[in-house]
């Protein structure tokens, strides 16, 4: 299991050199604001061999809050249980909470989870809308909105934010 570090003792080790940071947001999140010296790595990408070069003393991991940096953890302790591996708590929202520097290039994107959650409501709402004026089938819209949410529930698993990460939007880096 991975273990937690606080933005401040992150901020120590990467002074000191102790540490490799890896953000696993997509490339757009990453670009609207990142800390300095943090390897972009999207979660969807997040194996060993995709890891920086160099010596690894401690990997550090980090999302906007914390849900992502955990799963790219696991990811990479079930190839390599040998890892020391630590998950920002709280993510880059932490990090900026305690008042510790970030970059940016002045863009703004709306965080994923945001995304998915903005493509969920608009469909339900459509959806209620289509069944209410136009043809009662489109109920089964909703159910199959329902069973998705239902198995990212159990599972960790959303489908949809997969999809919706590579919206072009989501993948400009420069």
């Amino acid at each position: 299991m991975a273990k937690a570090v606080d933005a401040k003792t992150l901020r120590q080790w990467l002074e000191l050199s102790e540490a490799v940071l890896i953000d696993v947001r997509e490339p757009a999140e990453h670009r609207a604001e990142h800390i300095a010296g943090a390897s972009l790595l999207p979660l969807a990408q997040v194996r060993t061999a995709s890891l920086p070069d160099g010596p690894h003393g401690k990997l550090v991991v980090h999302c906007l809050k914390g849900g992502r940096g955990s799963q790219a953890c696991e990811k990479l302790l079930a190839e390599d249980p040998s890892l020391e591996i630590y998950n920002l708590e709280g993510g880059i929202s932490a990090w900026v909470a305690a008042g510790l520097p970030t970059k940016s290039d002045g863009s703004f994107i709306l965080p994923l989870d945001r995304q998915v959650q903005l493509t969920i409501g608009l469909t339900l709402l459509l959806a209620s809308c289509l069944t209410t004026f136009w043809n009662p089938l489109f109920i089964l819209l909703v159910a199959i909105i329902g069973a998705g949410l239902t198995v990212a529930g159990a599972t960790g698993f959303c489908g949809l934010a997969r999809f919706v990460a590579l919206m072009p939007w989501n993948q400009r880096t420069a």
